[in-house]
């Protein structure tokens, strides 16, 4: 890839964990975020593609929406706002109803404090209300 051009070549990441990302995030979500790959963030992408999607989200231990819930808490614990909202579209793709995610979200309330929960559950009331995803 070359500084001027932006997006990465698909081919240059690891194709199972492209696909679970796909399948997880959307395949538009993700063909942007490709799209606007340079060489500052180029090796950024590999490793969360082959580490984040791959490695981690393929394991057998728990299903994806488990996956889904810990990694909505994780986001809210640490005030991740633009990643939560990505990731509760994520976690409706994966099968959690809104009423589990606002069982989750009132988890948070509890054990990530209730500011952060404030905020998660404003971005969830606008995420929460967009049609589910096919």
């Amino acid at each position: 890839m070359s500084a001027a051009t932006n997006g990465i070549d698909p081919s240059e990441l690891d194709a199972d964990g492209l696909a679970v990302r796909r399948e997880v995030l959307g395949a538009d979500y993700v063909a942007a975020a490709l799209e606007k790959t340079d060489d500052t963030t180029a090796e950024f992408q590999q490793l969360i593609t082959r580490y984040a999607w791959n490695e981690i989200w393929t394991r057998p231990g728990l299903e994806r929406r488990m996956r889904s819930a810990v990694t909505l808490t994780a986001l809210v614990a640490h005030g991740h706002w633009a990643e939560l909202e990505m990731h509760l579209r994520a976690a409706r793709r994966n099968g959690l109803t809104n009423d589990e995610i606002k069982e989750i979200l009132l988890q948070t309330a509890i054990y990530c404090g209730v500011p952060a929960a404030n905020s998660a559950f404003k971005i969830a009331q606008r995420v929460l209300a967009e049609p589910a995803p096919e």
